[in-house]
């Protein structure tokens, strides 16, 4: 069962095509933790695409606050955009970046065609990637002396979290931990050295 907490979202980047009456639909999708990377994305393929008709963008990123976001690119307004956005609330996928390029192809498809295709288009990338629940993490460090590092790394592996240890004059373990569990691993850290852990 899911937790409260937990969201849909893609693993990897994909993408997927296929013509519509001569135009060409290329569906390019990327997971994405914040605005910036979406917009990132979609300048990426904005920059590839250059010589397309449209580069369209739909995006919804657990950001504080939640954000969502479609354009239509120049398409006629809601044909676009707004189908595709659609598509991922449908699918309740987050922290993804969706950008669909158009080849024109000489034939207009009229707004029903676009709503369609880019919805199509959407949901054709989205089945090419792999669709995985996620929860929301907190990263922190732990910075202990040698004769502690031990104690650390045993209640780390034990919590089942992901860390790394640098050793230097102190060690000093990056942790990221699901948000929920966090103050409770934190805790455990405390307890079992007495305080003498820097958080």
């Amino acid at each position: 069962m899911s937790e409260p907490d937990a969201y849909l979202t893609i693993d990897t980047a994909s993408t997927a095509r296929f013509t519509v009456q001569g135009s060409e639909f290329i569906g390019h999708a990327a997971p994405v933790e914040t605005v910036e990377a979406a917009e990132l994305f979609l300048e990426d393929v904005r920059t590839e695409y250059v010589d397309a008709t449209h580069n369209v963008p739909a995006y919804r990123v657990r950001s504080d606050p939640f954000r969502e976001y479609a354009s239509d690119d120049g398409e006629p307004s809601g044909s676009a955009g707004k189908p595709m956005l659609s598509v991922l609330q449908g699918r309740r996928i987050e922290n993804v970046c969706v950008v669909v390029t158009r080849y024109f192809g000489g034939t207009k498809l009229g707004v029903g065609g676009l709503v369609k295709a880019y919805s199509t288009a959407t949901k054709d990338v989205l089945d090419a990637a792999e669709i995985v629940e996620k929860r929301p993490r907190e990263r922190f460090e732990a910075v202990v002396e040698y004769d502690d590092s031990g104690t650390i790394r045993g209640i780390l592996e034990s919590e089942g979290v992901e860390f790394d240890a640098e050793y230097g004059e102190r060690v000093v373990f990056d942790v990221s931990v699901p948000t929920a569990d966090a103050e409770a691993v934190i805790d455990r850290l405390r307890s079992a050295t007495s305080d003498r852990v820097e958080l």
